[in-house]
């Protein structure tokens, strides 16, 4: 079997149909021409000939495109434009919806995917309740991996951040579509932050803890 990629995002190709054997597909793949795409995000599991993805955590970070009358369509950095409903956001009603417009980012997460129609997003939890998702103000946007993002989602926390909430006041958003949001006090704390997050990717712990402590001392 060809190489299969470990993370994939709503939308993504994970792998070309096999020209020969049997493989059975299980949950978040869908067959799409010849290729096998995800319709969430996770993690690609394959076992036996059964192929699956195993997702924890579906949540992105991305901008806000022209704004339809009754729903936001949304650059997930997928294939195909996701939809992000007015009213999907805590609190929001026809006559009180929320204030964004083109180019502001969001934090949502993705309620639902296929061959068939957009990716669907929502701003609110199964309760209705925002729980850190809705609109992102200020901040600075980077792109790391989906690898380097399902770490900074870990639990306990990732090094790179255990060491620079040792030090720091700051905001983050992880998406698993590689896009991250950083805010901070001051705009140098986070460069310092979005520095040490997009170099931590391939260090070990110890490494992490002197390169933030470098960068500390450099400000």
């Amino acid at each position: 079997m060809t190489s299969i990629q470990a993370v994939a995002v709503p939308g993504e190709v994970v792998l070309k149909v096999p020209e020969t054997g049997l493989l059975r597909l299980g949950t978040g793949l869908v067959l799409q021409d010849d290729n096998i795409v995800a319709c969430k995000a996770g993690v690609v599991k394959n076992s036996k000939g059964h192929l699956w993805l195993e997702g924890r955590v579906k949540s992105c970070v991305s901008p806000i495109c022209p704004v339809h009358t009754v729903s936001y369509r949304v650059d997930i950095g997928s294939p195909f434009m996701a939809q992000l409903p007015q009213l999907s956001f805590e609190g929001a009603t026809r006559r009180n919806r929320p204030n964004i417009k083109a180019g502001d980012l969001v934090y949502a997460r993705v309620v639902q995917a296929s061959r068939d129609i957009d990716p669907q997003l929502s701003c609110v939890d199964a309760m209705g309740r925002a729980s850190g998702f809705g609109a992102l103000k200020g901040g600075t946007l980077i792109h790391v991996s989906s690898a380097l993002a399902r770490q900074l989602l870990s639990s306990p926390p990732a090094p790179v951040l255990q060491a620079l909430g040792n030090s720091l006041q700051f905001e983050i958003a992880v998406g698993l579509n590689g896009r991250v949001w950083v805010a901070a006090d001051s705009s140098k704390a986070a460069v310092l932050v979005a520095n040490a997050i997009t170099t931590c990717e391939y260090l070990t712990a110890t490494q992490t803890q002197t390169l933030v402590s470098r960068l500390l001392q450099g400000m």
